[in-house]
Formats: C-alpha cells, structure tokens, sequence
C-alpha cells in the first residue's frame, strides 16, 4: 500500500481505505427489490433473489469500505412505510437497486420519483429515463426524433391483426414492448413470416399482457457501451457479444437464457469481448452515437446503451439500458475495469454523479422531510407554494 493511503478502522471491524480528496463520509440507503413470487426459482437461473441479495450485500460492503455508512433498506409490498423509513434514515445518498421482477410493472419509475420528491439525491438516472426506456417504442421514438439510428420496421403490435398493418422486411426480431433484462426473448423471438409474426405477438400479448415490438433483425455485430458520470459523461472501453460459437440452430441474440441461464447452451456459447476490436472510425461513431442516445432519454449517472450493425456495417440502436446490473466483473463493471476503474472507484463515481446538481432542475421536494425542506429555504432554493397546488 502506498504512503498517500490512509486507513481507518471502522467500528464494525471493517478496514476503509481513503486517499488525499476522497469523497466525505455519506449517508446512504442501498435501496433494492425485495418483492418474491410464489413460483420456484431455479437455480440455474442467475436473475433469481439470491444473485440479486449476493450482489446487494457486495455493493453495501464495498461502499462502506470506502468509508460510507450504509443501510440496506428493501423494499417490497408497503409504499408507505418504506417512505417512513426512508425519512428517519435522512440519507445523503440513496442507491437505487431497485429493479422490477413482476411481468409489465413498472415501479423502477415510480420508486424514483417518490425519492426525488423527498429530496433525496438518488444513483443513476431520473423517473422519467427509467420509464421512458422501459417503454422500448416511445424510446424507440424518441432516438428517432433526435437523430439516432434505430433498426428500420420498428413497430408496435398491440393486436394480432396489427401485424398486417406494416410492410415487412423480414426476419424480423419481436419482443415484449415492456419488459428489460432479456425478458421474452428466445429461440423464437426471430420470424420470417407474417404468419410466424402473427403467433409469436398473440403469445407476447397472452404471457406478458403487453404489446409486442417488432423491428427488423440486423445481421451484424453487437456492441455493449458503458457510460457513467453525471454533467460530463464517460464512455468506457466497447464490449462486443460474440455469438461464434453457437450453433446454427440457435440466434445470434442476447435471449433471457443468454443472459441468466447458466445450464443453457445460449449462455454458454455466447461470450463477451472487451475491449472489443472495433477500427477508430466505427468505434468513434458507435461512441457518439450511444452517448445521443443516452442524452436523449434523459439517462444520467451510468447506463449502457446495446446496437448493432447491419449489413453495411452502420450501427443502429437497439436499446438505451439506465441503471444497468451493477455485478463486480460483469457488464459495466467489466469495462469500468478495462477503463483503469476498480469496483470501488466505480461505485464512487456514480455516487459522486448523483450529488451533482441537476441541470435545468428545481430542488423542490414534496413530501414530507424537514431536513431537506429546511436546507433547500436556507439556500433560497424552495418556497411557500400556494394557489392551485395548495399548502
């Protein structure tokens, strides 16, 4: 250990290890999911709440290694008292792991705004990034009005007879519109036909009571791009998803099994390459390109934005991820590391994101929370509202 570093004992045992301008000792409430369902997991399945409390308790120790106070605090069925909890803690920081496991819900959203309008600075990015990105055609729409390319016959589907509605150019890639995580996507999720289309949306909108969203399967190499900070993004070194080595039978897509399924032969013949091999050109435009996207949305603090290449190996769009899984040596993580990030460092950056100001932003909370209430009328930044919105 070198001579700049300085260690400290913390009470609970711990060693926290800070350096000359080391972010002060916070505050903060790991928030994450708590929500299970009476189905069995299986254990293969590495989406399930044992990787997810793994990956919890990991993240909690990290950060209190870094010197920060930490209170684990989840959240399942009861709003209410969660919000109680949350106003007795006065946290500094929240640190959003909270992250949806019911088919079509969209709490993510709902859970940041409640902590915005407390007043609480929270990790990543704001309600309306969240919601927006789970909405996969309006983000569609929305890159599409700021310029950025996304796959051509994007649609939505939201009744089997929609389908005939479109002019196709198959095959095409179809998919719950509302759901993240690889979710409804498999062996199947790629037709070349209308009627193949035609069944694969009727058993979208049976299973997941949601509309389907088609768009055209592109046939070229996928990219995975990092982004973290807050006012000034970083893009982290590309990862490239290498399908190579799975069978012909099987697509070349990053499918639910891919991504979790450990036993299946989809995860284990596909591989991530990172940093990925990309000429300076493409890796400048795939770049660009991502960092519009996440602008455009709203994200903040660190995503991930996936795309793809078509035949002329143009990169198109495919997906804006905000608060992706944060899993040490996995995803963002890895290319944080291939960046010269460590785990802690990364973790400290996107707290320091989200104690950043807000640009274009009011710091009005809502809700109850004298703490904050009174800090922001000391800093001449909240006031009597009257009128319509009441007292």
């Amino acid at each position: 250990m070198d001579q700049e570093t300085r260690v400290t004992l913390e009470s609970n045992g711990t060693k926290a290890f800070q350096r000359p301008g080391a972010m002060k000792r916070l505050r903060i409430a790991l928030v994450y999911n708590a929500y299970t369902t009476s189905l069995p997991e299986q254990p293969e399945d590495r989406s399930g709440s044992a990787d997810l409390m793994t990956m919890v308790r990991h993240i909690a120790r990290t950060l209190r290694r870094l010197g920060h106070t930490v209170t684990v605090l989840p959240l399942a069925h009861d709003l209410f008292r969660f919000q109680r909890k949350l106003r007795r803690l006065q946290p500094d920081v929240v640190f959003n792991l909270y992250d949806d496991v019911v088919h079509g819900a969209l709490y993510d959203m709902r859970l940041a705004a409640l902590v915005r309008m407390m007043g609480f600075p929270m990790t990543g990015s704001p309600a309306l990034a969240l919601g927006l990105t789970r909405y996969k055609f309006m983000s569609a729409s929305l890159l599409t009005g700021a310029g950025v390319s996304i796959p051509p016959n994007t649609a939505i589907l939201e009744t089997v007879r929609s389908v005939d509605q479109h002019h196709w150019q198959f095959p095409i890639i179809v998919q719950p519109s509302q759901e993240h995580a690889g979710i409804g996507l498999d062996r199947a999720s790629i037709v070349h036909s209308k009627n193949a289309l035609r069944l694969r949306v009727r058993e979208i909108l049976r299973t997941y009571n949601q509309p389907a969203l088609a768009q055209r399967f592109l046939p070229g190499r996928e990219f995975n791009v990092g982004i973290i900070g807050g006012n000034r993004l970083r893009v982290l070194p590309l990862a490239e998803v290498d399908y190579s080595a799975l069978p012909t039978d099987i697509p070349p897509i990053m499918s639910y099994a891919a991504k979790w399924v450990e036993t299946s032969t989809e995860y284990q013949k596909t591989s991530i390459i990172c940093p990925a091999e990309v000429e300076p050109e493409l890796a400048h435009h795939i770049s660009d390109l991502a960092l519009r996207a996440f602008r455009a949305v709203g994200g903040r603090g660190y995503g991930r934005v996936d795309m793809r290449l078509d035949e002329l190996g143009q990169p198109f769009v495919l997906e804006v991820n905000c608060n992706p899984c944060l899993d040490e040596g996995m995803g963002l993580a890895r290319s944080a590391q291939k960046a010269g990030l460590s785990f802690p460092q990364l973790l400290q950056t996107i707290v320091r994101a989200a104690l950043e100001p807000l640009p274009y932003d009011l710091d009005i909370p809502m809700i109850g929370n004298a703490k904050h209430s009174e800090a922001s009328a000391k800093d001449g930044m909240q006031k009597p509202i009257e009128g319509k919105l009441g007292r």
